[in-house]
């Protein structure tokens, strides 16, 4: 199984158009087509893994599940990569140099990507796009409770890729739940270029020390924001429930708020009056010394906020709050408790967000706004597959330019170097 999964991503890989051929432009507009005329056979498949998956914690079963606006949110995503790739794909142009000699660089695939992830079918359709729009051939291993969708997904991938005119083994989305299988292909670094691991910190870390194919991965989202004395507490409850409640089990959501001693009590209890307005209430943890100090409100259930919840994902609609000193103390914090993600802090203070933006390594760092901020169309920068919170190739979105690696392309024009050292 494994050889023939390699090698028809081999034979694909030589065939490959290179990056910025029409024919990717065309998979990508196929691409968008079929999920909107297959959409109801991924709905039926679907609804097979979830009816299998009884029993989920409901914030897994949020991730499996699909729907109408997924459709809607994927077919866009394929009409965003196709506008992006002319700039994403364009050789550079030649640089100044000595004598007749001019450089430029060309635009290369990374190669062979495998992605494994879990349960997220949205995943699927990214990884079979960003990737392969660019030139790339992509393995992509989802979690076994979705099997039925991604073989169904699998299916609306190959029809586009065929109609696209893209070789065979472009595009293979394994739905095998054997684990053996991803233990052979963490180890063939020989054929496959880049790892993408998308999913819990356990995951990732796995993948990291499984295999030495060289990692493209996402921390994970341990994400603070502190509040500093100077800051204005509307504004930061108003922050603090974006980054948190809008998609609760993102990577870029925030887990604990940070806040001064002087202002955690009047932040606490506005974070408790924002819960009426909501929808959908959330639960506040508190650190001790606040928790018996404010009471919940109709929307938002206080609770007590333990060390064991330090560094931790709460994956649902639940929000900490701890006090500290100060600034110093916050760093103290995130540098012992963070994953490097996304981290953000609201103050008013010129000297508070300096000395923030030195002390904090993220890969991303906010100022006054959600951290949701941290993305790649909403940073302008073009869709993302995902972000890296590594320090090496990119950090932060990977978008398309970071699928490519690249060429020097280099024009003699009869330009010699060394000539007449005999």
């Amino acid at each position: 199984m494994t050889e023939e999964i390699l090698d028809r991503a081999a034979r694909a890989r030589d065939a490959a158009p290179p990056p910025g051929d029409e024919r990717y432009l065309a998979y990508c507009d196929a691409l968008a087509t079929r999920l909107d005329k297959r959409w109801d056979r991924v709905r039926a498949a679907n609804d097979v893994d979830l009816a299998r998956a009884g029993g989920l914690p409901d914030a897994l079963a949020d991730r499996l599940r699909v729907g109408d606006a997924h459709r809607e949110q994927l077919v866009a995503l394929a009409g965003e990569v196709g506008r992006a790739l002319p700039a994403a794909t364009r050789p550079s142009e030649p640089l100044a140099a000595t004598g007749r000699m001019r450089v430029r660089r060309i635009p290369k695939p990374l190669g062979v990507l495998l992605m494994i992830y879990e349960a997220r079918p949205t995943v699927t359709v990214e990884g079979a796009l960003l990737p392969v729009a660019v030139g790339n051939v992509a393995i992509l291993r989802g979690g076994t409770e979705m099997a039925a969708t991604n073989a169904a997904l699998g299916a609306v991938v190959a029809e586009a890729a065929e109609a696209a005119g893209l070789p065979d083994g472009m595009v293979q989305v394994l739905t095998d739940g054997d684990r053996a299988l991803v233990r052979q292909l963490l180890r063939r670094h020989d054929a496959i270029d880049a790892l993408v691991p998308r999913g819990s910190p356990a995951l990732i870390e796995h993948c990291r020390t499984a295999s030495t194919i060289p990692v493209i991965a996402s921390g994970g989202g341990v994400n603070h924001l502190y509040v500093d004395a100077s800051a204005d507490l509307d504004l930061a409850a108003r922050i603090a429930l974006d980054s948190k409640l809008a998609e609760p089990t993102a990577c870029n959501t925030l887990e604990l708020v940070l806040a001064h001693a002087d202002v955690a009590e009047p932040l606490a209890r506005r974070l408790v009056a924002a819960g009426i307005g909501l929808a959908r209430p959330y639960t506040l943890r508190l650190d001790a010394g606040l928790a018996g100090l404010v009471p919940g409100g109709p929307g938002a259930e206080v609770r007590v906020l333990g060390p064991h919840d330090d560094g931790r994902e709460f994956l649902d609609r639940t929000l900490g709050l701890r006090a500290v000193a100060g600034l110093d103390e916050a760093v103290g914090h995130i540098r012992r408790h963070g994953s490097r993600h996304t981290e953000g802090v609201v103050a008013t203070r010129p000297e508070v967000i300096d000395g923030f933006l030195r002390a904090v390594d993220a890969a991303a760092l906010v100022v006054n706004g959600s951290l949701r901020l941290h993305d790649g169309p909403t940073m302008r920068l073009g869709p993302e597959i995902s972000i890296s919170t590594g320090r090496l190739h990119v950090r932060g979105p990977v978008g398309l330019t970071a699928l490519l690696t690249y060429s020097w392309a280099i024009e003699g024009n009869a330009t010699l170097r060394g000539e007449g050292a005999r």
